[in-house]
């Protein structure tokens, strides 16, 4: 027996996924379910649906720091203690330790938030929903901003349809040209506030207001409890892990429907180092691994090869796999590789104080909010920038949490925070970052515990993005004032940095030929056919809304143009 032979053998597939997040939880499901053998390799360990879930049942009072970081966790995760949220003690063990994973900011700043495990990110989004108008397409070529998209919505139309029927989207159809309806699920209600406030918007302002929309399971169908997924419960303690599966996430979704296929395997702490690239036929044939916890490389072959390690990941494997025919990595005659980072920004918006509603409350914790939709740059409005923003917000009445900054003591003071507290509202603007191929990371000299370059990051926001703030904060409290809410508080943030949207674009882009772009209009690497990337590596743009539904949606269309390819023996 030739082992050598048999472990060649054991480690090739027709197929391999890099990252098993959105997109790459995606890439597994079609591929298995096309009849390929897949290989999912994940950087990190491995969590299991339900059981991984370590905080998802826990009460406030079982938290040794009642949910807070404390001093160490502020200091081991100090780029996610700039979101406010991500190294909170509910959901931190699924955050990365920024120590321990470190990157350098060597001019402006950028917020990488990172999760290393089984579903990555998918376990912790936002899970706001929403496909990109026809516009979104169109405005690079129109204003000669970066580089033309090469596919437009109809080529992504029937793709938005099938991956919202599969992962269950909950919405209102509107009917509006700036936000295309999706295949819903019944929408989630909004709060007597809210009806209030989206009359007076419309009335006043001329403006639409909707119901967030969102990939929690408001009435699951048969193709959603066939993989144990049951109805949101309204408790929105979704980032810690749902054990029901009302929402969307590659652990209880499209990994558990590439995993009953038999055609699945998953490879944990396998942190990919290269893609490996023959320079006899000019294709990829494989990928070297270091196990993160061992710091053994190990080699895994196969056909074709799907990169989903998120925009940043993904950008650096590609970085990191020079040959002599591609010495600044694979793919990058256009040098367009690590350029152009994206994100939405953040850190603006405006809140208030509600009045005249104290009989009115909501249902259980409802995970969603609402969502005003783009108006500036859309019709005949005309503003000293280019493209747009959305807002996500709403109204809810204050808990007993309340009493932590308020006077008081007692058993009166505990008895008032047994009843519902003030109404309050607010709106955080997403605003839309155009392409900068000066807003980029580059591979430092420095090398991780892994021996792989720490990247290092250059990222500011625009005179676009900046004036586009004013207009997002002056617009919110606009906004308030005309629903009639008290306490108007607008703000600014001037702290605030790419990467908090947590919605990394860029960095791989997609493009009408190798000069300008990374990837073609199928997501394959220009001139190495059998490597696609359907993350946010290959966005051209990054519209104002919530990009993940458009990555499902690439990926599933790229990974039937793969396998028809493979089968006509294109990708051999």
């Amino acid at each position: 027996m030739n082992l050598n032979i048999d472990a060649i053998k054991s480690q090739t597939f027709d197929a391999i996924v890099i990252g098993s997040g959105i997109s790459g939880g995606w890439a597994a499901k079609e591929l298995t379910e096309k009849g390929l053998k897949v290989a999912v390799m994940e950087r990190g360990r491995e969590i299991k649906h339900i059981e991984g879930y370590e905080t998802a049942m826990k009460n406030p009072w079982e938290f040794d720091h009642r949910g807070r970081p404390t001093n160490m966790a502020a200091e081991e995760y100090w780029a996610g203690m700039r979101t406010g949220y991500t190294p909170n003690e509910e959901h931190r063990y699924l955050f990365e330790n920024d120590k321990q994973n470190p990157y350098i900011e060597k001019k402006g700043g950028f917020d990488w938030i990172r999760a290393y495990h089984t579903g990555g990110k998918s376990l912790l989004w936002g899970r706001q929903t929403y496909r990109w108008n026809r516009e979104d397409f169109l405005a690079n070529e129109k204003e000669g901003v970066g580089t033309p998209w090469p596919i437009g919505y109809d080529d992504l139309a029937p793709w938005y349809s099938y991956v919202e029927k599969f992962a269950g989207i909950s919405g209102q159809a509107e009917g509006l040209d700036v936000l295309p309806d999706s295949d819903f699920l019944p929408a989630m209600q909004m709060t007597a506030p809210e009806v209030h406030f989206k009359q007076a918007v419309d009335k006043k302002l001329g403006r639409p207001v909707t119901v967030g929309r969102v990939a929690h399971l408001t009435k699951p169908g048969k193709q959603h409890t066939d993989l144990g997924r049951s109805s949101c419960n309204y408790r929105n303690k979704c980032m810690r892990g749902c054990p029901y599966g009302a929402y969307f996430s590659s652990l209880s979704a499209t990994l558990p429907a590439a995993q009953r296929t038999g055609r699945l395997t998953m490879v944990h702490n396998a942190i990919v180092a290269e893609i490996i690239y023959d320079e006899k036929s000019q294709k990829a044939k494989g990928v070297r691994v270091i196990d993160q916890n061992t710091l053994e490389s190990k080699e895994y072959f196969a056909k074709i090869i799907f990169v989903n390690a998120g925009a940043i990941g993904s950008t650096s494997i590609l970085m990191n796999s020079k040959s002599s025919r591609y010495p600044t990595g694979l793919g990058n005659d256009s040098d367009q590789l690590g350029r152009n980072i994206m994100d939405h920004h953040l850190g603006v918006g405006a809140s208030a104080t509600v009045e005249g509603f104290e009989k009115d409350y909501m249902f259980g914790s409802r995970p969603n909010g609402l969502y005003i939709p783009r108006y500036r740059n859309w019709g005949k409005d005309k503003r000293s920038y280019t493209r747009g923003f959305g807002y996500q917000g709403g109204a809810s009445r204050e808990g007993w949490g309340r009493g932590v900054g308020q006077d008081g003591f007692g058993a009166q003071f505990k008895e008032s925070l047994t009843h519902p507290g003030q109404w309050t509202v607010g709106f955080g603007g997403f605003g839309e970052i155009l392409p900068d191929p000066n807003n980029r990371f580059t591979l430092s000299d420095q090398k991780d515990k892994w021996g792989l370059p720490v990247l290092s990051f250059e990222a500011n926001f625009g005179e676009n993005e900046l004036r586009m703030r004013q207009d997002m904060m002056n617009d919110a409290a606009e906004m308030l004032e005309a629903a009639g809410f008290k306490n108007i508080n607008a703000y600014n943030s001037p702290n605030t940095h790419i990467g908090l949207g947590i919605h990394e674009m860029g960095t791989a882009r997609m493009g009408t030929s190798v000069k300008n772009s990374i990837v073609n209009k199928h997501n394959q690497v220009h001139e190495v056919k059998n490597v696609f990337m359907t993350d946010g590596a290959a966005m051209a743009s990054a519209s104002c809304v919530n990009p993940s539904l458009t990555y499902m949606a690439m990926t599933a269309r790229a990974a039937d143009f793969a396998v028809s390819e493979l089968k006509k023996g294109n990708l051999k």
